[in-house]
């Protein structure tokens, strides 16, 4: 069931994005796509109260209850980004906006970049990390949120493997330019 509404959450959050950009570039209704685009987290907020249901229900956590997390903690972090992502192509799309903005290629900019988003993939990191010690601590039962434990484990891998892969070996062996 919870795994059902992780999905529905994920399509709802680009069902709304788009709605959002179209009424906003589409439709000219730019109060309207705002409207739609501060709607976004509310998409997350459905996945909570629903997690936090079936915890109270008296489910034991399985793998459902630590994805929720995490999508939860990264879509927060994420969210913005994503947003402005989607945003500047659909104005370069269908209404004349300027080129989506690229990423840096190289040098000390590109090294930069890496560090911001590994920025954003911590605080991703420490939401998850607090949703699920908040709920390991609301079940109060080891056996029941074994698998939450588990999941703070593997997010820290996770987090740690990505801060080596990108933004310290940027640092240390940064691209350089073509010639």
């Amino acid at each position: 069931m919870l795994l059902a509404v992780i999905a529905a959450c994920e399509i709802g959050f680009w069902v709304v994005l788009g709605a959002g950009l179209a009424a906003r570039y589409l439709l000219r209704r730019p109060r309207l796509g705002t409207a739609l685009l501060v709607c976004v987290p509310l998409v997350d907020l459905v996945l909570l109260v629903a997690t936090v249901l079936d915890l109270r229900r008296g489910a034991t956590a399985n793998v459902t209850h630590g994805l929720a997390a995490a999508y939860l903690g990264f879509s927060v972090a994420f969210g913005h980004s994503m947003v402005r992502w989607a945003d500047q192509r659909f104005a370069h799309r269908f209404a004349g906006g300027p080129p989506p903005v690229r990423p840096p290629r190289h040098g000390w900019a590109r090294t930069r970049h890496e560090w911001r988003e590994w920025g954003k993939a911590l605080l991703g990191w420490a939401i998850a990390c607090a949703l699920l010690g908040a709920a390991i601590v609301y079940v109060d039962d080891a056996e029941r949120t074994r698998e939450l434990v588990n999941w703070i484990r593997n997010l820290t891998v996770a987090i740690l493997v990505w801060l080596v892969a990108f933004p310290l070996w940027e640092t240390i062996f940064p691209r350089r330019p073509r010639s």
